[in-house]
């Protein structure tokens, strides 16, 4: 199993003067996930080199037994610290691809053209992608081969309006997952707030949030075998 992770560059949350980025536990279950399945992983983001962490996900409360082995693990580390540039990597070398969440996402890789570009090759080349959180935004200019948005008629999940609105980010986030994926005809779905919440169609698996993002990476694995 080869899959290709991919972390967001964007490190400014809106005009609140704060800082984003991608969201701790959203990056180290899932890696580990793959690591102990025996994948080899590589890590990509729009910059490469080291993503920006959410300053809040580095925090005591949202700490696991994942984070805390990732924070003793230096090649983990390094990995991430060194992540190879999106526009350099081909959907042909990976057998999957995920994307962790954080606020960043909705900023840089929604609207990124080689976020796009990548996503819409590994779903024509018919390939397992899961997103989790905030990352099923990145969706949001995605088109499938007729030209319609790749989640109109689908089943999928995402950070909800209820989370935002918990966190006090509706007003400043870019858009709204929720309302975004109604709007684009998707099915969209969700369990309790704050609760996992996994919802598989298809070749695309979605999370609703931090809590879900285990599960997405467990849904990936179990297909790739």
């Amino acid at each position: 199993m080869k899959v290709l992770m991919v972390l967001t560059s964007h490190s400014e949350l809106g005009n609140t003067g704060k800082k984003t980025g991608f969201w701790l536990e959203e990056f180290a279950a899932p890696y580990y996930v793959f690591k102990d399945a025996g994948a080899e992983v590589v890590l990509a983001s729009p910059a490469g080199g080291q993503p920006p962490l959410d300053p809040k996900s580095d925090l005591p409360d949202f700490q696991t037994e994942l984070t805390h082995r990732f924070k003793a693990d230096p090649v983990a580390q390094r990995e991430l610290a060194n992540t190879v540039k999106l526009d350099t990597v081909r959907q042909d070398d990976f057998d999957t691809v995920f994307y962790p969440g954080g606020h960043g996402p909705l900023w840089d890789l929604a609207e990124s053209q080689d976020s796009i570009a990548l996503i819409e090759a590994f779903d024509r080349a018919g390939k397992n992608i899961g997103f989790v959180c905030h990352a099923p935004g990145v969706l949001r200019h995605v088109k499938s081969a007729s030209g319609e948005p790749r989640v109109k008629g689908r089943q999928v999940t995402g950070f909800t309006n209820g989370e935002e609105a918990d966190v006090e980010l509706t007003d400043v986030v870019p858009f709204l997952i929720e309302d975004e994926f109604i709007a684009q005809g998707a099915d969209y779905q969700k369990g309790p707030n704050w609760a996992p919440f996994i919802v598989e169609d298809g070749n695309l698996i979605t999370g609703q949030n931090p809590a879900s993002s285990e599960g997405v990476a467990k849904a990936l694995v179990a297909r790739l075998r």
